[in-house]
């Protein structure tokens, strides 16, 4: 059994199949969070200079998982829907400019451009049916696109987009490309740089297997201070902790969009679960979710009645396959499985499967299993 299972102690007949949701935290992440509890209720705030090394850990390894140039380029935000907001809310908008989107975007990637049509910002959503769907966004930009926004992976269906193609596309348009990369980052390897984009972000509870409450958010260094501030307090000034100095100015790096205390907490139980999957690597992490994906696949193609409603093409998808079962509808489908104690999310078209890269043979099998009990009747 590989060392990292251990990681996962999960209740024995739990079919853990759920983290483009939340995910569990491994070993680790748990006995960082147990250890940082006892320092506190023994030690108080004593050793926060140690503490302010573990984030500067968690910072450079979000770095080194973005392939952000340097970590000044990251900011710790409560979540991908913050970090939106500051985009959204940041430049400045011209009556008539257009955002792009798609047509599949999970709320909070949808609902931060509609909230800017009291400025005249028209949101254009863009069907991803078709063979080309990198070719249709970037067809809908014209010259009044400032923003793509969208989406590495499509919550509901698992469609991976071919994020280099449309960075290269974006640029040569004079247009910002925004990447919601929560159902990627942890999932399959992503690099900022290499897909030209101007912002990032996603939450640490899905496939980075950290706690909800901590995301990360990139913002390009020539675009840092472009973004407008709404949000003001001592930890997003240049001089932090300089408290007697009455001159200040925003950080120079993304810190200045940090501003105020930091999830403590959170940093601690995410720079542990960071240290899993960079001693996996994503490479292998993305080798054995791809693995799973298949498993699941294969044997759902050997059902009766069922309906896939994911890519089948390993390029086309990431950690997230969707399906359906003509014998129930997706609501019973799911109750279920739920009674049998598989852990999944009712999305889109269908039920949706997302295992990780520790996800045993074992659990899938029996929920294939389970599977084919169901659609015998």
């Amino acid at each position: 059994m590989p060392a990292f299972r251990s990681e996962f102690p999960l209740i024995s007949g739990l079919r853990y199949l759920n983290h483009a949701a939340v995910a569990p935290w491994p070993r680790r992440a748990s006995e960082a969070i147990r250890a940082f509890a006892v320092e506190n209720s023994q030690l108080g705030a004593r050793d926060y200079p140690d503490w302010l090394l573990v984030e500067q850990r968690l910072r450079l390894r979000l770095q080194r998982l973005l392939n952000a140039p340097s970590s000044d380029d990251i900011a710790l935000v409560k979540n991908t829907s913050e970090a939106l907001s500051f985009v959204a809310f940041g430049l400045d908008w011209q009556t008539g400019d257009q955002i792009i989107i798609s047509d599949e975007e999970f709320p909070s990637n949808r609902v931060v451009w509609e909230a800017l049509k009291p400025l005249g910002v028209e949101v254009i959503q863009v069907n991803l049916q078709g063979a080309d769907p990198e070719a249709a966004l970037l067809a809908a930009c014209g010259p009044r696109t400032r923003l793509m926004a969208i989406s590495a992976v499509q919550f509901a269906s698992g469609l991976r987009l071919e994020l280099e193609r449309l960075g290269a596309g974006c640029e040569a348009r004079g247009v910002l490309l925004c990447i919601d990369a929560i159902q990627q980052l942890g999932a399959q390897p992503f690099d900022v740089q290499a897909s030209r984009c101007a912002f990032a972000m996603a939450d640490g509870h899905k496939w980075l297997l950290s706690p909800e409450g901590l995301g990360v958010f990139y913002c390009r260094a020539d675009l840092r201070e472009q973004l407008k501030l709404h949000e003001y307090g001592w930890h997003m000034l240049e001089h932090a902790g300089d408290y007697d100095r009455e001159d200040w100015q925003p950080a120079r790096s993304a810190r200045r969009f940090e501003c105020g205390s930091p999830n403590m907490l959170g940093a601690m139980a995410m720079e542990a679960s960071l240290s899993l999957l960079e001693e996996v690597g994503m490479v292998q992490v993305a080798s054995l979710i791809e693995e799973r994906v298949l498993h699941l696949q294969q044997g759902l193609q050997r059902l009766p009645g069922i309906r896939l409603h994911s890519p089948t093409e390993p390029s086309r998808r990431a950690g997230i396959f969707t399906f359906s079962l003509d014998a129930l509808s997706n609501q019973a489908l799911f109750a279920k499985l739920k009674e049998e104690h598989v852990v999944c999310a009712q999305r889109g078209r269908g039920v949706r499967f997302s295992p990780h890269f520790y996800t045993d043979a074992d659990v899938i099998d029996q929920t294939l299993a389970l599977l084919g009990q169901m659609t015998q009747g």
